[in-house]
């Protein structure tokens, strides 16, 4: 049996205690620093400034406008106007030989009120502000379905930054255990006990592992700008996150609240709603039209003049209240055409709610298999690493009395270390998918995450303008 070299021994024991390390830094899922930066924190910065949440809050803001000017249909409209004028005229008579020239002055004046009021405008009034309401809860949908991708966004991102630094810490201890064995395979060379080939081979691992390294830096350098680009702020060291929102308990609990909660199938609902109140809107133009008028004027002229002599003024006021009645009877085709569009408009959008439906149900029955088959594959990966902890330990231990090689010790640490950087990867597939589920079923909110927010009210705005009769001001 051939005996260990010193340096040999000194290499074994070197890798002995390195796998520990590896372990806890593979695993990377350490404790939080104090300083470190939390999931939670994450979202609610995402949540207080994401430029693409508040531009979606506007958009809703500007979608509750639709309502007043619905409802501004049922208020009269007053107007006034004024004029003031001036008028001179030059005239010339005659009579047999005579000539009579003059000229007059004139200052005409009038102003007056006018108030219109419609009574009955067939229907369109009240179909206008159903269709209104409809499309603005439609679009608080929409904004809850992008503030769940928002907040999604940032896990992932989270969780990238999260996973990269893990193996970047993986990669920089790999590159330092192989950095030591090339030290030692090269003393040993010096000293005739292994030979240029166990050189050149020590050369290149350790020349791949500064690649995988650098590498893995980048990708982690990548992610930490997109964490920046949807948080607004570049991230610290981040922790592995705890405290998930709870999932449904089966896949079909999950399929099933997918399709009645997923606020991309809301929102095509209440859509689908407005798009059937639009045909009474349309229709409403064949049906009579009843208004009311009422106005008053009055006018004022004083005039002056060389052909009557003197000067003179005159004064009128005129009232009147007048009730309109309009029947259209034929209008080219035009409100039949538009109807029909109408119509086949409300079947596109019942098609797109079955759509959002299977949408919603393939990406939670999608997520759902994804966390099993990730679960899964992480007892694996922990059963595998056990084992190739025991491998190493057997061939470290098999060095040492000079069964094994170098080579053999490195071998094994490298099996060790790509099921580390497998789990590690796994693990964040699994949280991902997790969080992924929690969107499809609509359960990925600030207020569903129990976030320390005030939560933005979207009934705040709406309450203000709703019946807003003038004024600019709303409750941003």
């Amino acid at each position: 049996m051939r005996t260990p070299s010193k340096s040999t021994t000194l290499l074994v024991r070197h890798l002995g205690a390195v796998s520990g390390l590896t372990l806890a830094l593979a695993v990377g899922f350490l404790p939080a620093a104090a300083s470190a930066q939390t999931l939670q924190e994450a979202l609610v910065q995402a949540y207080l400034s994401n430029p693409q949440l508040q531009a979606e809050r506007a958009n809703l803001r500007a979608t509750d406008e639709d309502v007043p000017q619905a409802l501004a249909n049922w208020r009269p409209t007053v107007s006034l106007s004024a004029s003031q004028g001036y008028n001179h005229i030059d005239s010339t008579t005659r009579q047999s030989a005579n000539e009579i020239s003059g000229s007059s002055n004139s200052l005409p004046q009038t102003y007056g009120v006018s108030i219109n009021q419609p009574l009955y405008r067939g229907g369109r009034t009240v179909a206008q502000t159903a269709e209104a309401l409809n499309l603005v809860q439609a679009e608080r949908a929409r904004l809850v379905a992008e503030e769940q991708t928002i907040m999604l966004t940032v896990a992932i991102d989270y969780m990238n930054v999260v996973r990269d630094q893990a193996t970047v810490d993986l990669d920089v201890n790999n590159e330092q255990v192989l950095k030591k064995q090339l030290e030692q395979t090269q003393d040993r060379f010096r000293v005739g006990e292994v030979t240029r080939t166990d050189v050149a081979q020590a050369e290149a691992s350790y020349a791949q592992a500064i690649a995988i390294r650098q590498a893995a830096e980048g990708t982690l350098q990548v992610d930490r700008a997109n964490f920046e680009r949807d948080v607004g702020t570049p991230p610290g060291k981040l922790n592995a996150p705890t405290g998930l929102p709870p999932l449904p308990t089966t896949r079909d609990a999950a399929i099933n609240l997918a399709t009645t909660g997923n606020p991309n199938v809301i929102a095509a609902q209440f859509a689908q709603q407005a798009s059937e109140d639009n045909i009474n809107v349309i229709r409403g133009q064949l049906l009579p039209q009843v208004g009311l008028t009422a106005s008053l004027q009055h006018s004022n002229s004083r005039s002056s003049g060389t052909t009557g002599g003197g000067s003179f003024s005159t004064r009128s006021d005129d009232a009147q209240i007048v009730a309109q009645v309009t029947v259209p009877l034929y209008e080219g085709g035009s409100i039949y055409s538009q109807t029909r569009q109408a119509q086949q408009a409300v079947a596109q959008r019942k098609s797109l709610v079955d759509d959002s439906r299977r949408a919603a149900a393939q990406s939670a029955a999608t997520f759902w298999e994804e966390i099993v088959s990730d679960r899964a594959t992480i007892v694996s990966l922990q059963a595998a690493i056990r084992a190739n902890e025991i491998s190493l330990d057997g061939t470290q231990q098999e060095a040492a009395v000079g069964q094994r090689t170098v080579l053999d010790i490195l071998n094994a640490e490298q099996v060790l270390l790509q099921s580390r950087v497998n789990l590690v990867s796994t693990q964040h597939d699994e949280i991902v998918a997790e969080l992924s589920l929690s969107s499809a079923v609509g359960a990925l909110t600030a207020k569903s995450l129990a976030l320390p927010v005030e939560l933005y009210d979207p009934d705040k705005n709406f309450a203000v303008v709703r019946d807003k009769w003038i004024g600019f001001g709303t409750a941003e």
